[in-house]
């Protein structure tokens, strides 16, 4: 099948009245259009199970924005422009008769199309087959899958392997929704565009680097399907091994899909495997128990609402990685994530190498070198902690750190940074696929979480525990302390 590269007006939403798309799509969507980034001709169907009109979801439309769009940027003009695009089609995606109903919904609207799979992975397959049954897959069209794309590395292959017995690979864009975040967008640009960084960025020049997704929320009501993932399998597979790609992989020869994809499934492959040899020193798992954030009490994980009181399921885990090739030789990783955290804080730490002549510290018992800040959350920027004299007539030989910041909104005199759905939206319609994952990167990453989580439970590894609200298990300070590190913390 040929490459995709014609715009598409024509947007198929399977799972219109499901969480994901009334918390996060349609607000995008809103956004589009307050922008005035979206073609007259674009026009959005709705599939569900329950029983609506055209003018019912165009209320659902509005209900979700009104809920989840702060009412600042709220705009009843854009409100209804936006709701007018929207139709509605009753399907149940189990049954191959529906999608006779959802044929005759499209029969005029324009191809190609784009299918968004807003739904549970095991109806992945009934759908494709639907479409394929009701002709409605065309070369051109394009298919959108969330994660998790898979449990393990053998679910995430078969998943694959029923999208391509309908779709070409440059037809399916898997997302994460991670990559559409601006700053991580800006990670490319900051890395290559800026000699200051690109000529240390490497063995010679950096320490180490941290990447942490802390979250202060616990499991609430997904404690049936997060204990059957773990936060490895939620959080580390996807979206901290991305970040880490961008970070680590060579500069692309172009800044297209392919060249970007290639050079990170290379940095995927230069992972080294957490074997049963190195799995006690290089990684901690743990759950939250009973604690108290901002003066209020959260239960611990097992006693969430509707919690086996007998789980091992770990709510937070702490990496070393390592990453086998010239550039990043003997540079460790610290991959960090966890559940009901004292904060919500999502960033990239970069600890560079301190000169070996200090003027400042002639005994060189704390040498340190400058810091890079790359913030996700709660703001979005970036800041770089440079050494500066203290002002005063007493303070020659002394020295103090002081960080060089961009902040997004206050640089760019922007209203709101644009969540990544806004991008990953635009970039299905307008056919690129560069910030999407292409099948090798799902699969290798699974491959080196399944052998990480194989050692940990072949060698019985101790699961320990942190109090909500805390920073996660002392182990994991230990972890980096171990190698004459810390923890970034502000």
């Amino acid at each position: 099948m040929p490459k995709t590269s014609n715009k598409i007006n024509s947007f198929i939403l399977f799972g219109v009245l499901g969480d994901l798309s009334l918390r996060k799509l349609i607000p995008a969507w809103y956004y589009l259009e307050k922008d005035n980034l979206l073609d007259d001709s674009l026009k959005i169907l709705g599939v569900g199970r329950q029983e609506l009109s055209d003018s019912d979801i165009e209320l659902k439309v509005k209900d979700a924005l009104n809920t989840f769009v702060s009412s600042e940027y709220l705009e009843s003009e854009i409100v209804s422009r936006l709701s007018r695009r929207f139709s509605y089609c009753k399907c149940d995606l189990s049954k191959a008769d529906s999608y006779k109903d959802l044929s005759l919904k499209l029969i005029d609207w324009t191809k190609p199309m784009a299918y968004y799979l807003a739904i549970s992975p095991g109806l992945f397959e009934t759908v494709c087959d639907g479409l394929k049954g009701s002709n409605l897959i065309t070369p051109d069209c394009r298919i959108v899958v969330e994660k998790p794309i898979g449990y393990d590395l053998d679910t995430s292959q078969e998943i694959n392997e029923k999208l391509t017995r309908h779709f070409d690979e440059s037809q399916i864009y898997r997302i994460d929704h991670y990559l559409g975040k601006e700053t991580v967008q800006n990670l490319v640009t900051l890395r290559f565009a800026n000699s200051l960084f690109s000529s240390q960025w490497n063995c010679k020049g950096i320490d180490y680097v941290e990447i942490t997704a802390a979250e202060s929320v616990g499991i609430e009501d997904r404690w049936g399907y997060f204990d059957g993932m773990g936060q490895l399998r939620d959080m580390v597979q996807s979206h901290l091994l991305q970040l880490l790609c961008l970070i680590a992989m060579e500069p692309p020869n172009r800044l297209d899909d392919q060249s970007i994809r290639s050079e990170k499934v290379k940095v995927l492959e230069a992972l080294k495997p957490l074997d049963q040899g190195s799995i006690s020193s290089n990684f901690v798992s743990a759950q939250y128990t009973d604690g108290e954030i901002d003066g209020e009490k959260k239960p611990g994980y097992t006693n969430e609402v509707g919690a086996k009181s007998d789980s091992e399921t770990e709510t937070f885990v702490a990496i070393k990685a390592e990453i086998q090739n010239w550039r990043w030789s003997g540079v460790p990783f610290y991959l960090r994530t966890g559940k009901r955290l004292a904060s919500k804080t999502t960033q990239i730490v970069v600890h560079f190498k301190s000169d070996g002549h200090y003027a400042f510290d002639e005994s060189k018992e704390s040498l340190r070198g400058n810091i890079l800040i790359i913030s996700l959350h709660p703001t979005e920027g970036i800041s770089l902690k440079v050494f500066t004299k203290p002002h005063g007539v007493n303070q020659h030989s002394t020295i103090r750190s002081d960080p060089m910041s961009l902040d997004f909104i206050k640089t760019q005199k922007l209203l709101n940074i644009p969540s990544g759905y806004q991008s990953l939206l635009m970039d299905i319609l307008n056919g690129n696929q560069s910030l999407f994952l292409c099948r090798e990167e799902v699969e290798l990453a699974w491959k080196w979480c399944d052998e990480a989580l194989d050692a940990f439970n072949d060698t019985n590894q101790e699961l320990y525990y942190y109090k909500s609200g805390s920073n996660g298990p002392v182990e994991s300070e230990r972890l980096v302390l171990s190698d004459g590190h810390s923890w970034y913390e502000e």
